[in-house]
């Protein structure tokens, strides 16, 4: 797995990343989560050997990546797309990272193939497009068959079948007992995908949790509620003797908080409203992520006026 203990990296007196702890384990796609310029590309980075942490460590089963005696036989990585040769063919980018690590040349064919790109092996990368970038990329990271892998942003420029090819994939790869950790904006995307959820703030560890329970911990939950007699429905939500939360929304309807639907709906039996909808709402991953994470934008849009 990989362990990230007390991981600092200071830039000019800046730190980027601040005092990081959390494990990445086996068996379970991690999402790394955090705003623009939190630090989670200088983290992966601090794992792989390519930064040098200002303190702490990150191992990988055990020791700095930098002593791993093949590398890509113990970690996969895909941090950018775009960093490849555009002359070289895809068979040849590949057949020359599979002869630096001693890998036989089968596998080159193998993970072309896994990725779909296998009847694009001859073909020059500059012809690329981004989502067939990206899809080189993940076969690079799986060239050694590694028990960790480490992605950064692999949905960029992928069509909804690559989405759902990538989220597939990386659900197969956890259930073979790999560590897979993987970055990512679409938190709709990151919902489906990652069992456990690690989330950064200008450096910071902000949580570590499965991703039902940050939801649940960081997202609010209400009762959407509406009526044949919109007004009685008012009236019966607005009385102060029922202590409830209630605010309009749309279309008639109002949202509670703070109530479990049971007691909702025996008040309104109660008051002779027949209701034709009751429905718990829970707040989605993103909605939960954006309150929890409101604090630690680095760069934020201002509204119009």
């Amino acid at each position: 797995m990989i362990e990230i203990q007390g991981l600092t990296k200071e830039y000019d007196g800046r730190r980027v990343v601040d005092d990081l702890t959390f494990e990445v384990r086996p068996g379970v796609v991690t999402g790394f989560l955090g705003p623009n310029g939190a630090g989670k590309s200088t983290t992966m980075r601090l794992v792989l050997g390519l930064d040098r942490p200002t303190a702490g460590h990150a191992l990988v089963g055990g020791r700095p990546y930098v002593e791993l005696p093949d590398p890509l036989r113990t970690v996969g990585a895909l941090l950018d797309a775009q960093a490849l040769h555009g002359g070289r063919t895809a068979h040849g980018h590949l057949r020359w990272l599979a002869a630096s690590n001693g890998l036989p040349a089968r596998r080159v064919d193998e993970v072309l193939g896994q990725v779909g790109l296998a009847d694009a092996a001859g073909r020059r990368i500059r012809g690329f497009s981004l989502g067939m970038r990206q899809r080189l990329g993940v076969a690079a990271s799986l060239l050694g068959d590694p028990p960790v892998l480490l992605l950064d942003e692999p949905v960029n420029g992928l069509d909804p079948e690559g989405i759902r090819w990538i989220r597939t994939l990386l659900r197969d790869l956890a259930a073979e007992g790999r560590a897979v950790l993987v970055s990512s904006h679409l938190m709709t995307e990151m919902a489906l995908t990652a069992h456990h959820l690690v989330v950064i703030g200008r450096g910071r560890l902000l949580a570590d949790a499965a991703t039902s329970e940050f939801i649940d911990r960081h997202g609010r939950t209400r009762i959407r509620v509406r009526a044949v007699d919109p007004t009685k429905l008012a009236a019966l939500l607005g009385d102060p003797g029922h202590g409830l939360d209630a605010t309009e929304v749309d279309g008639g309807a109002w949202e509670v908080s703070g109530a479990e639907p049971e007691r909702i709906a025996a008040l309104a039996a109660a008051g002779g409203v027949v209701l034709y909808e009751i429905a718990v709402q829970q707040d989605s991953l993103e909605e939960a992520f954006m309150r929890m994470t409101a604090d630690s934008v680095e760069y934020r849009a201002e509204a119009a006026a």
